[in-house]
């Protein structure tokens, strides 16, 4: 594994993606960076007596940064490879009465406690699973305004794509000059949808490359894996409405990069794609997030080239 020669402190972190943040450090191209970051509570949940109820909302979803990455400008794109994720040995998760798929079997919020040792997620002695860390907030510098961390938009944000894991490549558009890249909310494993709002929050540590590519931009974040192309679509609180970006995406994808017709690509998404909800755990403040994957075949290439 390539030695970071970066570290980043979970102390230097954000709350929302501005503008005009300025970075706590800016990096050459192909630096790799050893980051560290908050459970998405900020350290505010440690028994299962913790629950929503006592929660300061205010300090929920920090991500650490920004970094900049030098000669990064709006029109560009980051390209930052999750090399390493590597959880910490406590993790929780919670029900909250107002969010989610269930609210209407729940009358009272709950709070678990995960432990994960040895690359396995323990939700009780007879409840474990491999984990499958990942991280739920990647995102930059919006063109303007600010966004919280725990919303999505074109700059990334709270995905909260479970493809967001390991050996994943997410291509982020630049909206402001060094793109001012932020990372957070790590899980030890989330299911697609997050429908309770929580995957196994937890903090840890990773290790990430952060690449630029000069004059290209999805103009939404792309996640490529090896063997897929992943899309993402949003919306403040319509499902309909993130599914069909997602597919719009990925449809611009196919037309654009490898010349498909809209008829073609609109058919080889239905017959080999994967629609998919990243998160869906509406009411809540968050976004919802849904997911296209386009598989990688020869008729689909590399469009990110370093």
């Amino acid at each position: 594994m390539v030695t970071p020669t970066v570290t980043i402190g979970k102390e230097q972190h954000i709350w929302a993606y501005d503008a005009d943040m300025q970075p706590v450090v800016t990096v050459d191209p192909g630096t790799v960076i050893e980051i560290q970051t908050w459970d998405c509570f900020t350290g505010q949940v440690q028994s299962e007596s913790d629950t929503v109820a006592n929660l300061d909302i205010h300090r929920v979803n920090s991500a650490t940064g920004p970094i900049a990455v030098r000669g990064a400008e709006p029109g560009d794109s980051l390209s930052v490879t999750l090399i390493d994720i590597r959880p910490e040995e406590k993790g929780a998760a919670m029900c909250i009465p107002e969010w989610g798929q269930l609210i209407h079997k729940v009358q009272s919020p709950v709070t678990r406690i995960f432990k994960v040792k040895d690359g396995i997620v323990h939700m009780n002695e007879n409840v474990s699973w491999p984990q499958r860390p990942m991280f739920g907030v990647i995102g930059v510098a919006p063109a303007s305004g600010s966004i919280p961390t725990f919303e999505a938009n074109r700059h990334g944000g709270n995905l909260d794509n479970n493809m967001n894991g390991i050996g994943a490549t997410v291509h982020l558009p630049v909206f402001q000059p060094g793109g001012q890249l932020a990372i957070g909310d790590m899980h030890a494993s989330m299911g697609d949808g997050e429908i309770s709002g929580t995957g196994v929050e937890i903090g840890g540590t990773a290790i990430i490359q952060v690449n630029l590519i000069k004059g290209k931009s999805g103009g939404w974040p792309i996640t490529e894996t090896a063997d897929s192309w992943i899309t993402h679509g949003t919306s403040p609180d319509n499902i309909d409405v993130a599914l069909q970006n997602a597919c719009e995406e990925a449809a611009k994808l196919l037309v654009d990069e490898w010349g498909f017709t809209i008829e073609d690509a609109f058919i080889f998404l239905s017959v080999a794609g994967d629609l998919g909800i990243a998160q869906y755990c509406h009411p809540s403040p968050g976004s919802v997030i849904a997911k296209m994957r386009v598989p990688k075949t020869k008729a689909t290439p590399r469009p990110f080239k370093l």
